[in-house]
């Protein structure tokens, strides 16, 4: 799967100055960056390390959510 094609929910943290971002379709999946742009290639990375990781145990992998048209 491309992790390009799962959901980014990016949020701004006041507190700690960081740009927070959740991948909703994988649980857990869960990262952080000082820009967006560096926030953004953090998510790719751990989703890609979560499928990795799911793939090895045998885990169920969600679908990318997908817009209807």
């Amino acid at each position: 799967m491309n992790p390009a094609h799962y959901s980014l929910l990016i949020q701004w943290d006041e507190e700690d100055k960081i740009y927070v971002v959740t991948v909703p379709e994988l649980p857990g999946a869960k990262t952080h960056g000082k820009t967006q742009e560096e926030a953004i290639k953090n998510a790719y990375e751990v989703i890609e390390l979560w499928l990795e990781t799911a793939k090895a145990l045998g885990w169920n992998i969600p679908k990318p959510q997908i817009i209807a048209a």
